[in-house]
């Protein structure tokens, strides 16, 4: 996989950086609908979001604990995030209303994961 311009605005708010593969391999191909959730998520509490886990190879994926084998991240349509000053429960209920049945809204302590999966998936991690 042939490594993309990680500084590459992909958003007023993101770059393709924040989302590459951990691995180093290269892959940060965010899907649109991502993007925007993610976009609306920033103007909403208007405070920073950060990627915590944007991307993931499939190689990557399976060598991380507790991910599902065919996890979003691999399809680039998931992002786990935080939100300066934002507990993560209240952004997910943020998440759930954006999101609605659209996509995915997994609640963890320290974070949140969003995805656009074109399915309504809910769960606590």
């Amino acid at each position: 996989m042939t490594p993309n311009n990680t500084d590459e605005k992909l958003t007023p708010h993101f770059s393709r950086g924040e989302f590459a593969c951990r691995c180093g391999c290269g892959f940060a191909n965010a899907a649109p609908a991502l993007l925007f959730a993610l976009e609306a998520v920033r103007e909403h509490f208007d405070s920073p979001v950060q990627i915590t886990c944007g991307c993931r190879c499939a190689k990557h994926n399976a060598e991380t604990p507790g991910a599902a084998p065919d996890s979003r991240h691999t399809h680039g349509d998931a992002a786990d995030i935080k939100v300066k000053n934002v507990p993560p429960a209240e952004v997910a209920d943020y998440c759930e209303t954006l999101i609605g049945a659209r996509g995915g809204v997994g609640r963890y302590r320290t974070f949140t994961h969003i995805d656009t999966r074109g399915a309504a998936a809910r769960w606590n991690g």
